[in-house]
């Protein structure tokens, strides 16, 4: 989700609320410690020099049970951020620390932004040596083809 996205959907909501994919929701007295523009320059195992730009949104729990973000002051932080700082409207990416420091891809389900779960990839297949999946097949074919093959009489044994 862009940064754009997120300044659209705010104004519309009476609470920001963060979900995470198993359901559990980020404390309600949570808070923005952050929002930074992070700029990432790497060489992926193929060679190849890439970069990556997104927008960092950091959520804290702080157990300040009497806080609580509304939605017009997280719009006058992420405005603040793109005055201050100069931050473009790039994909968000969420940090937050549950059983260790996670980091996340944003979306929205039209109630709650959802915190949904990164994986690592290799971004170079075709120079790193992993082969390409197996081609899977089902084992009743697999079955009918080796019984045509191998009958009695037929010679291939």
């Amino acid at each position: 989700m862009k940064l754009s996205e997120v300044k659209k959907i705010l104004p519309t909501l009476d609470n920001v609320e963060f979900q995470l994919e198993n359901g559990a929701f980020v404390p309600e007295h949570f808070h923005v410690t952050e929002i930074g523009m992070i700029t990432k320059n790497f060489i992926d195992c193929g060679g190849v020099i890439r970069k990556e730009e997104k927008v960092n949104f950091q959520l804290w729990n702080a157990d300040d049970f009497e806080h609580r973000l509304k939605p017009n002051k997280l719009l006058h932080i992420i405005n603040l951020s793109e005055e201050k700082l100069g931050i473009g409207d790039f994909e968000i990416e969420v940090e937050y620390q549950d059983a260790t420091i996670g980091k996340y891809d944003l979306e929205f389900n039209g109630k709650y932004f959802l915190l949904k779960n990164k994986l690592t990839a290799c971004l170079a297949q075709d120079a790193c040596g992993i082969p390409s999946q197996k081609q899977k097949l089902n084992l009743n074919e697999l079955k009918s083809q080796s019984d045509s093959c191998c009958t009695p009489g037929s010679g291939c044994c």
